[in-house]
């Protein structure tokens, strides 16, 4: 593959897993992400008005409904782009998830917050369509945060390869949904909850170009 040289995501497990997730890496030194934690995120109730603000950290630490965003980005045949999450984040570090996930800052539209945390981890743009909404609720067994989310679901499509920050991203590749969608089955513990829980509806509810 052309760019940064690959490696796989994990030494063990299933050989055909292995072989269906061959990343590049992310370059340069990533620094840890304690900006990104000390942000302020809005803290929601189960119909998404806002209730007010919190820092993210104690929001994280306190397992309150918060207003989030996932993004998925597809290039032209269809494959999706995955991430691995930098060693370096806060919770559920080094687990392959969707493009792109954010929290809007106060007072941000929604929209608005999904393009620029597109920018700010994968160095691109792209239109991006809101396709569905959901709650969920997570705990991370390592670092003991919990994700409790009020979550929108972005969709969109690139043509190019990302720029991503290594502070954000530790790895990347374009994989087909039908590669991820095995992936998940034999090796669930590799993927964020999150993903988990909406890759599918995202998959069987396509938007039309």
């Amino acid at each position: 593959m052309a760019g940064p040289s690959a490696s796989a995501v994990d030494s063990s497990g299933d050989d055909k897993l292995k072989s269906a997730i061959v990343s590049h890496s992310s370059e340069g030194s990533a620094r840890v992400g304690r900006q990104d934690a000390l942000e302020r995120v809005i803290v929601v109730d189960d119909q998404d008005h806002a209730l007010g603000d919190g820092d993210k950290l104690d929001v994280h630490q306190r397992g309150l409904l918060h207003r989030a965003f996932s993004i998925f980005i597809f290039n032209a045949g269809g494959d999706l782009l995955l991430q691995r999450r930098a060693d370096t984040k806060y919770h559920f570090a080094g687990q392959w998830s969707n493009s792109c996930c954010g929290h809007p800052r106060p007072d941000e539209p929604t929209a608005r917050a999904a393009l620029r945390r597109l920018g700010e981890e994968l160095g691109f743009h792209a239109p991006l369509t809101e396709q569905m909404q959901l709650t969920y609720r997570a705990a991370d067994p390592l670092s003991g945060l919990i994700e409790h989310e009020y979550l929108h679901v972005f969709r969109g499509r690139f043509v190019g390869e990302p720029r991503p920050d290594p502070a954000e991203v530790g790895a990347w590749r374009w994989i087909s949904v039908g590669a991820v969608r095995r992936a998940v089955r034999v090796s669930p513990d590799l993927f964020t909850p999150w993903f988990r829980l909406i890759a599918e509806r995202v998959f069987d509810d396509p938007l039309e170009d």
